[in-house]
């Protein structure tokens, strides 16, 4: 076409003229595209340019070479070209990076406490356990590590929104639970594949499983003896549910730190506590009292029996020795006179003579003074 032009852009058109000198459009041939009209002449400043663009690519091969070694053909010319000697130093820049990706990316190491999961593609394919250990460069596969042994802790005090984290017992009754689980990771490829957010799910097995609990106590079986007993049921629950997800969670136990009544009615329910330990106290002080009772009754019971055993072997003896130490225990502190038949004899009171033998001298009256 007219307007192609087979040289370079500055207008070297391969004649071997200067690029400053005036191009004459051959014979029958117009000057431009457009027509005739006078040849335009290249500003001296763009031949400039270019000569000084075409001595910096040449020193720079003439750099390059005798840094690494280069030999080879000469870099001068006005087309700016590259021979087979100018390529070396970028193969041994691309060997270098390449193996620097290598051995930074194909070599891993795991904790003690860790474990590894290597995926391939984004797909499951191999767990390791601490050590050294190998995989194919990234981003072929890439490793993720979880720490297997660390026990994590999710405090459960209150819902969203709420002061208190209210449930309802067995006997429609409301409580205020305060409790934590503690779990660690038993199994990382299910922990990492089967579960969007772990800790999100592990806190809501936990409150459907105390809510569950909760729901079959009582409210005095909550607050107080069955305390322990619900933890262990929720924990038990709490591992059924994780494993029907394949979670890969190990839960390792469960602990109800607070278990109180609803704040609005905190005062009401300690004075019914307050009364209950009362009539508890009451209760057991009548059964110590007629735990008393019967041990005295039965004693006595005993004894009965023991001195009517001896009554049927000698029944007159025994009538006899339980009449006197009957009168000895009622005539023991009083004034007594005994008649024994069949003769009757007065009974000389001496302790009562010698009492009034001796309070006689002090009732005289004291001898007159002598002239």
């Amino acid at each position: 076409m007219p307007w192609q032009n087979n040289g370079d852009p500055w207008g070297d058109d391969g004649d071997g003229k200067p690029d400053g000198e005036p191009q004459r459009p051959p014979p029958n041939k117009p000057a431009n595209p457009w027509g005739e009209g006078p040849a335009r002449k290249p500003t001296p400043i763009r031949g400039q340019s270019r000569n000084e663009f075409d001595d910096l690519i040449r020193r720079s091969q003439e750099r390059l070479r005798s840094q690494f070694g280069g030999g080879g053909g000469s870099g001068g010319g006005g087309g700016g070209g590259l021979d087979v000697g100018d390529g070396r130093w970028l193969l041994w820049a691309g060997g270098a990076i390449l193996l620097a990706w290598i051995g930074l990316t194909s070599f891993y190491r795991v904790e003690a406490q860790e474990r590894a999961v290597v995926q391939r593609f984004g797909r499951y394919v191999t767990s390791n356990g601490p050590g050294l250990h190998f995989k194919l460069p990234w981003p072929v596969d890439a490793v993720e590590k979880r720490k297997v042994e660390q026990i994590n802790i999710i405090d459960i005090s209150s819902s969203e929104g709420a002061s208190e984290n209210l449930m309802l017992t067995g006997d429609q009754n409301l409580i205020n639970l305060a409790y934590n689980v503690r779990w660690k990771i038993r199994n990382p490829e299910n922990f990492l594949y089967e579960l969007a957010d772990p800790e999100k799910t592990v806190r809501e097995v936990a409150e459907s499983a105390m809510r569950a609990e909760i729901g079959r106590a009582s409210l005095n079986d909550a607050l107080g003896p069955q305390r322990a007993q619900i933890a262990d049921q929720v924990r038990d629950r709490m591992q059924e549910l994780l494993d029907s997800y394949k979670s890969g969670i190990d839960v390792r136990g469960v602990d109800i730190k607070q278990a109180d009544p609803p704040g609005a009615v905190d005062t009401a329910f300690k004075d019914v506590s307050a009364a209950q330990q009362d009539e508890q106290q009451y209760l057991n002080r009548a059964r110590t009292y007629a735990q008393t009772v019967v041990a005295r009754a039965q004693g006595d019971a005993a004894a009965f029996d023991a001195v009517y055993a001896q009554y049927r072997l000698a029944p007159e003896v025994t009538r006899k020795r339980m009449y006197l130490e009957t009168m000895e225990r009622v005539l023991a502190k009083v004034e007594k006179t005994i008649v024994d038949a069949p003769s009757v004899n007065t009974y000389l009171p001496l302790p009562e003579v010698r009492r009034r033998a001796a309070a006689a001298p002090a009732d005289a009256p004291a001898p007159a003074p002598a002239r």
